[in-house]
């Protein structure tokens, strides 16, 4: 069970008024360590975030959904008991909550009900991940992660989905060993994220166009040791070899996430993806994207 002084060391404090509202998901659980990592360093950056995540993990999951139950079992790491309500939360730090159903659900009830009751309206973003393990090709189509974000899309809210090779399914307990090779992965892909949002955020006007979803994977940390080795790539989720893409880079057609994530370098890929069927979008979607995160991008080469 979570303590209270554990909890105490991620409470921040009060968010001033034009705070961007972020709702933070996953499906890998509420309590591992890499979304723990992202809460506290999101929440120290000034967001204002509330975790509203699986009590489970619930990886490879996509967009399935069903109603919450009562806990048959322990939450993961033993944070919550046998016979809890099917949604709950940290008694001394109620802006991290569990939902025991589905990544979907998990950021439905984190949009419907935790964003009325603490932001007082809707969330602004919807940060879902950082994954263990990256969500490529045709995966999204299994990925709670990226089911979650195209929820959030669907009814409305702006959503990335963030995946990394690197990391492991461990207790946000164990990130106060910081030789850990965990909490290592976890501190270099909270680092990039972070990174990610604020150029995302650092635009006036909508923050993405609607109905789309954004896939950002990052590659092993093996190579990469740390956030300055890697370079964000424009992609696409699917390879084609004639597909007319937005004009990046000299060229209209896009190299594929998996090909860029999965090779040599330590490229972090950027895809835009439509949240009514996980596929590629069109050139001019993509370019809005293109423009709002151009700073901060790369042409890939090798």
């Amino acid at each position: 069970m979570e303590t209270e002084a554990e909890q105490d060391s991620n409470h921040f404090g009060d968010f001033t008024k034009d705070a961007t509202k972020i709702i933070l998901t996953n499906d890998d659980g509420w309590a591992v360590a890499q979304i723990r990592s992202e809460y506290t360093a999101l929440t120290k950056a000034g967001y204002n975030v509330v975790l509203s995540a699986p009590a489970e993990n619930m990886s490879g999951t996509g967009s399935s959904t069903a109603a919450p139950v009562v806990l048959t079992e322990e939450c993961e790491y033993d944070t919550c008991p046998i016979g809890a309500p099917g949604v709950g939360f940290n008694a001394s730090q109620p802006h991290l909550n569990y939902v025991n159903a589905y990544p979907v659900d998990s950021v439905r009830y984190g949009i419907q009900t935790l964003a009325p009751k603490f932001f007082k309206s809707k969330p602004d973003l919807v940060f879902a991940g950082n994954n263990i393990g990256n969500n490529i090709g045709w995966i999204v189509t299994l990925s709670g992660t990226v089911g979650a974000a195209t929820e959030a899309a669907l009814e409305g809210i702006p959503s990335v989905a963030f995946s990394g090779a690197g990391g492991a399914q461990v207790s946000y307990t164990t990130l106060s060993n910081h030789t850990l090779q965990s909490t290592i992965d976890a501190t270099i892909y909270t680092d990039l994220s972070l990174k990610f949002v604020k150029q995302l955020l650092d635009n006036p006007g909508p923050i993405l166009p609607k109905n789309i979803s954004l896939n950002v994977n990052y590659p092993s940390t093996a190579n990469c040791t740390k956030p300055e080795d890697f370079k964000f790539v424009f992609t696409r989720i699917y390879a084609s070899t004639n597909a007319t893409d937005v004009h990046t880079c000299g060229t209209h057609l896009l190299p594929d996430e998996t090909t860029v994530v999965t090779g040599p370098g330590c490229f972090s890929t950027v895809s835009v993806f439509s949240a009514t069927n996980k596929s590629d979008v069109s050139a001019a979607t993509q370019e809005i994207v293109l423009k709002k995160l151009q700073p901060i991008l790369s042409c890939y080469t090798l």
